[in-house]
């Protein structure tokens, strides 16, 4: 495949765990995902699909591999990892070393643990990358800022201080402003690493409200290690322990039926 990403239209592989395959639509899905760090085997038997416009919740201990997976679905482990496996979006490999891993971003967007705006106005923050790709129509510009910052739920916050710096928000406010600036590149995916752990309760429940609505028009994938968080907000659940997927259902299957001890133990705070 040459430079850019090819968006062919095929159906990606279909394997999952306890879905039947031939009632959804898989947005993404890995096989025989394998993560090195140098000599150390920090993720293996990832082998999971996710569906489209659903909540995916990664949930596990700390250093369960769930975040090191998640970095590895838009490529953020390149220059600290060796990522081994499949990585299928579209009918594409995106592990493959002929992406575009910048045009593949463009549809996999990625929000980290900590808001991390940029030292800029609130509309700089949202029209950067637009602008880099070559979008210079103001009326096109000011619609995407208008519409970003509605569905992460912060226009009417923020309408009347769109040229005050980003860093002035409070930090609730700045990780949906970080959910807004990925959005305004319209991905398909949207990738969440903890948005809400250092946030205080009423902003967390505000980012949970913008994820349910953003999920009908987004795949949204979600590390968190509020089990009440995921519970909430995710249609699936997958359980991290060790670098495996122990297991991978249903959210209400995992926190009312595991199938498996360990997440049992999990998911009632018997360890992690």
């Amino acid at each position: 495949m040459a430079a850019g990403l090819n968006l062919t239209g095929e159906q990606p592989d279909r394997h999952i765990y306890h879905m039947n395959e031939n009632e959804h639509e898989i947005a993404l899905s890995t096989k025989d995902l394998q993560v090195y760090y140098g000599d150390h085997l920090a993720l293996q038997d990832a082998d999971l699909s996710f569906e489209r416009f659903k909540i995916t919740s990664l949930i596990g201990a700390s250093g369960s591999g769930k975040s090191t997976f998640l970095r590895s679905l838009n490529r953020m482990n390149d220059d600290v990892a060796t990522v081994k496996g499949n990585i299928m979006y579209r009918g594409l490999d995106i592990n493959s070393q002929d992406i575009d891993v910048y045009e593949m971003r463009k549809h996999i967007g990625m929000v980290f643990q900590r808001p991390n705006p940029f030292a800029k106005s609130i509309t700089d923050n949202i029209t950067f990358a637009l602008k880099q790709h070559g979008m210079r129509d103001k009326e096109k510009l000011a619609e995407v800022v208008e519409t970003s910052l509605k569905q992460a739920a912060l226009w009417d916050e923020v309408k009347d201080d769109l040229k005050n710096s980003a860093l002035s928000l409070s930090g609730g406010q700045q990780q949906r402003l970080v959910i807004a600036r990925a959005i305004a590149m319209k991905p398909d995916i949207l990738l969440l690493d903890e948005p809400a752990s250092a946030l205080d309760p009423i902003s967390s429940a505000k980012i949970e409200d913008t994820l349910m609505e953003l999920k009908k028009q987004y795949t949204i994938i979600i590390v968190t290690h509020n089990m009440q968080q995921a519970s909430r907000i995710s249609d699936y659940t997958a359980f991290f322990h060790t670098g495996k997927v122990l297991e991978y259902d249903l959210t209400r299957k995992i926190f009312t039926r595991p199938k498996v001890q360990m997440t049992i133990d999990y998911v009632n705070g018997n360890f992690g």
